[in-house]
């Protein structure tokens, strides 16, 4: 079970997160959207994840990405809603500096397996990488937290909703390609967070 002492604080990683990712967020919009720049701008330029064959790609952006989001406040703030929701339980049972290594790991893990299925890079899917493989973890800490959805109307184990959710993604992935969603990046974060798990098993660490 969850206490819930900690219920509405923010650990300092994920507050550190929340405070970066909506700084770019809000450069985007002033310094980009209002001058009709859109994707062409220079933090989407330099930020955001390109394929391999474009002259744009830089190898940083394996890690950069995870702060750009696209032009939709609905993005950025589901995105952090969830990282606040289901990350600050991690981060305080893990501390910060585990946490925020696996949040780096899940993200590369996503640009990874989006790139190497999709063929390249092209969307500005943000931290929804990493966002999943909090979720991941989510689920392999609290297994049998009982979650309440919203669509349908009823409680969920933590460990069932993880399941569904990849088995949902990958579903969508090869079913609407052309959605705009990178489904392959959350599969790939809750992917590379499973390699975490299994690892962890193997030599005995404690999660």
């Amino acid at each position: 079970m969850i206490g819930i002492e900690n219920r509405f604080q923010i650990p300092p990683v994920i507050k550190n997160l929340l405070i970066i990712n909506g700084i770019v967020f809000l450069l985007v919009l002033v310094l980009e959207k209002t001058q009709g720049l859109g994707y062409y701008g220079l933090i989407y330029q330099y930020l955001a994840l390109h394929e391999l064959s474009n002259p744009d790609f830089k190898v940083w952006q394996f890690i950069t990405h995870m702060f750009v989001h696209d032009l939709s406040p609905m993005h950025v703030f589901f995105n952090m809603f969830n990282l606040w929701m289901f990350g600050r339980h991690i981060e305080y049972r893990w501390g910060s500096k585990r946490f925020l290594s696996y949040y780096i790991f899940t993200g590369i893990g996503a640009a990874i397996i989006h790139m190497i299925i999709t063929g390249g890079g092209g969307l500005a899917f943000g931290a929804s990488g990493a966002v999943f493989g909090i979720l991941l973890a989510f689920g392999m800490v609290f297994p049998n937290t009982q979650l309440l959805l919203l669509i349908p109307p009823m409680p969920v184990k933590a460990k069932y909703l993880v399941i569904g959710l990849g088995v949902f993604e990958l579903l969508l992935g090869y079913g609407a390609p052309g959605d705009g969603v990178a489904h392959f990046a959350h599969i790939g974060g809750m992917l590379f967070g499973l390699l975490v798990f299994l690892y962890w098993k193997i030599k005995g660490v404690f999660y």
